[in-house]
């Protein structure tokens, strides 16, 4: 087992925190708890992408 000794061990965890969501792992773990149709996906993705185009040209 490591171990690591840290000054300052809040900013340690929201350091690892940060790089572990980088890495898409819960977003990941998340998606695979169900089964979504790709259909469903589709949709999902298709009504995002509506919603970001929306808010760039509010931007603007």
């Amino acid at each position: 087992m490591w171990r690591v000794i840290v000054s300052c061990p809040e900013r340690a965890l929201k350091k690892f925190k940060r790089k572990f969501e980088k890495t898409g792992v819960i977003k990941e773990l998340r998606a695979r708890q169900q089964y979504d149709k790709p259909s469903v996906k589709k949709r999902l993705k298709m009504e995002h992408a509506v919603y970001v185009q929306h808010m760039r040209d509010e931007e603007e």
